[in-house]
C-alpha cells in the first residue's frame, strides 16, 4: 500500500489541480481514512475528528466535500446504503468485496479468486471490457440470523 507521505503529496496535487487550498482540516480527513480500516459515514468521521482534535475547527461540510473529492480522485471509495447514506474507506487497498448485514450494518470484507475469474469470463462472453467492479452481498450476519 502507498505510504502516507506519498498519499499526502498526491492529495496536495489534486487540491492544486482543483484550485483548492491545502488545509489542516482536509488533511485530517485524509489521515483519518488512511489510519482506519472501518467503513464510516461522513457524520461518524466528523464526530471522531471533533473528539480526537477538539482544538481544530472542522465543519461537517468540509468532511463531505473532502470525501467527495477523495472519492472522485480514487483515493477513497464508498458503499451506498440508500437513504442511510454512504460509508467510506480508503480506496487504495487491495481489491476486495463486501458482505453487508442489513440488521446491524456490519461490513465484512472478502476476496474470492473464483468470483474474480467468473467476472472476467462473463465480461469476455458479452464482449465487454470490464474496467472495474464492486460487489456487495446483502443479508444477515452470523450474530443477526
Amino acid at each position: 500500500m502507498i505510504t502516507y507521505p506519498l498519499l499526502l503529496e498526491k492529495f496536495k496535487t489534486i487540491l492544486k489541480e482543483n484550485s483548492l487550498k491545502f488545509t489542516k482540516q482536509r488533511e485530517l480527513v485524509l489521515k483519518f481514512l488512511y489510519e482506519n480500516d472501518e467503513h464510516l459515514t461522513p457524520e461518524d468521521i466528523y464526530m471522531l475528528l471533533k473528539k480526537e482534535y477538539p482544538d481544530i475547527n472542522i465543519g461537517i461540510a468540509t468532511v463531505y466535500r473532502t470525501l467527495t473529492l477523495l472519492e472522485e480522485s480514487g483515493i477513497a471509495s464508498s458503499i451506498s446504503f440508500g437513504a442511510q447514506g454512504k460509508k467510506y474507506e480508503l480506496g487504495l487497498k487491495k481489491h476486495h468485496d463486501h458482505l453487508i448485514c442489513t440488521e446491524c450494518g456490519e461490513i465484512i470484507e472478502f476476496f474470492d479468486e473464483i468470483i474474480e475469474e467468473r467476472q472476467e469470463e462473463i465480461a469476455k462472453k458479452f464482449n465487454f471490457k470490464m474496467t472495474d467492479h464492486t460487489m456487495k452481498i446483502v443479508g444477515l450476519c452470523k450474530n443477526c440470523q
